[in-house]
């Protein structure tokens, strides 16, 4: 067994800078994916509306126009799910989980939430639309999604959905699901 044997000035003056080099490395390394961290959502954008599979649905209310024809020839399923952040103490689920609606109409429901902590909650519900190729038919005219939702302690609401499936949905798409996701936008002072 070899016994270690102190370093001359300078091999110890050569390992201090192979630990210098070493550590500004990692540093970049470290330095660039934070910064692809950032980028990444950038770029999901461009690549999903490049590709056109996003899943998002329409971030500010559409206009729907009134003449529009209801496409009675034919029933969509739309499912409706939701989801809360853990540990957040809301309580968030759609009023019916499931409908049947005819192309071209004017679709009206609502989602139940209710705060269940001692404290303020200010969210933000975030939607998507699957199938994917589905969301650019599905069309939101009124919609708690479109701001932030404050809840006092234990405040409990009927937050509504409108929206209409356009008629231009493709014949063999029975089936549109609506999720949420609800998360915490800010901590609120109570």
């Amino acid at each position: 067994m070899e016994v270690p044997t102190a370093l001359t000035p300078q091999a110890a003056l050569a390992r201090q800078r192979d630990n210098q080099r070493l550590g500004f490395r990692l540093g970049l390394v470290a330095l660039f994916f934070v910064g692809f961290g950032f980028a990444m959502v950038p770029m999901y954008d461009v690549i999903c509306k490049w590709t056109g599979i996003n899943g998002r649905t329409n971030a500010v209310a559409a206009v729907v126009d009134k003449n529009s024809q209801i496409d009675t020839s034919r029933w969509v399923n739309v499912e409706f799910l939701s989801h809360s952040m853990p540990g957040v103490g809301l309580e968030f689920a759609p009023e019916q989980f499931t409908m049947r609606v005819h192309p071209g109409a004017v679709i009206h429901t609502s989602y139940l939430a209710k705060n269940r902590s001692d404290q303020v909650f200010v969210g933000q519900a975030v939607p998507s639309i699957t199938p994917a190729v589905a969301a650019a038919f599905f069309q939101k005219i009124e919609c708690f999604c479109f701001t932030q939702q404050k809840f006092l302690p234990h405040e409990q609401r009927s937050m509504p959905v409108v929206f209409v499936v356009s008629p231009e949905l493709d014949k063999d798409l029975g089936t549109i699901t609506l999720s949420y996701t609800f998360f915490e936008a800010v901590k609120a002072a109570s």
